[in-house]
């Protein structure tokens, strides 16, 4: 499963469930994580019997709703050796400035893509030019309103190891939700901590208002933090686990769990978190209505 820890979060004492509405517009950072036990009607307590193997992640992911896959399991799904994930860390180099922050921040870089795939998921069919939009039910911070971002390059998405990497996850995605899932988002980030810290979701525990979701780390660099967190969408159950190594990848069930990734800082010199974000969507983008 890779070398990042993972801790199934113990159960605190008169500790609320995470917020995850916005106040004055923003997310507040929580302190805590959800506890990892609650109660079902009849007061008994229960675990939620997550697993965190990546033995059968098509199985895992549909059972449960997210699953985690260490290095070498991302790349099995995308049919590539260490070495062509690798060579992909070039695609993040002067990733241009996030120009919609609302923290008043300059720690994000950002690029930017749509894509329409084929109903087998095995090829890209054409890219569609439209912003990033998100309703403020999904994003309180940046949600409601339209925002354009630089385009992920042609280059990029031509290598054949992103090509097949994206595909890839796609197609387990879809294996797990029993049906195609032909709408594609495509976001490259780097977290940059030159200025101090670095906020990877500074929207807090969210959703993404999608199908499916993947976040693959694709490198990390001379940084702390940047612990993911993964709570049930309808209860307080959680658990939390770091993204240390470069391949490690979550995969979510937009609709049935809530995540997020607490803020980095430098360790020693200015370091930087380097993520692809992408969103699978069965009946068209989600556009404003």
């Amino acid at each position: 499963m890779g070398k990042g820890r993972i801790v199934i979060v113990p159960e605190p004492p008169a500790l609320p469930p995470p917020n995850r509405r916005a106040h004055n517009g923003r997310m507040p950072e929580p302190t805590h994580v959800a506890p990892a036990h609650r109660h079902d009607p009849a007061g008994v307590p229960r675990t939620p019997p997550w697993r965190l193997d990546d033995a059968a992640p098509v199985e895992t992911l549909a059972a449960q709703g997210f699953v985690r896959l260490g290095p070498e399991a991302c790349f099995r799904a995308g049919s590539l050796d260490a070495g062509a994930f690798a060579a992909l860390a070039r695609h993040w180099e002067a990733l241009p400035p996030d120009p919609h922050l609302r923290d008043g921040g300059r720690y994000r870089f950002r690029r930017h893509a749509s894509l329409v795939l084929a109903d087998d998921g095995r090829r890209i069919e054409r890219r569609v030019d439209r912003p990033h939009w998100q309703p403020l039910d999904y994003n309180a911070l940046h949600g409601g309103y339209r925002r354009h971002f630089a385009p992920v390059l042609d280059g990029t998405l031509e290598d054949p190891a992103f090509l097949a990497l994206v595909l890839g996850l796609g197609r387990s995605c879809a294996a797990a939700a029993g049906r195609p899932l032909p709408f594609l988002e495509v976001h490259q980030f780097r977290i940059d901590t030159a200025a101090g810290i670095g906020r990877p979701t500074p929207e807090g525990a969210h959703r993404d208002g999608v199908d499916f979701v993947a976040v693959v780390l694709v490198e990390r660099v001379a940084v702390r933090g940047g612990e993911t967190r993964v709570f049930e969408a309808d209860g307080p159950a959680g658990l939390r686990f770091t993204m240390a190594e470069p391949g490690t990848t979550l995969l979510l069930d937009d609709a049935r769990v809530i995540h997020e990734t607490t803020p980095i800082q430098p360790n020693g010199a200015a370091g930087h978190r380097d993520t692809l974000v992408l969103t699978w969507r069965h009946d068209g983008f989600l556009d404003p209505p």
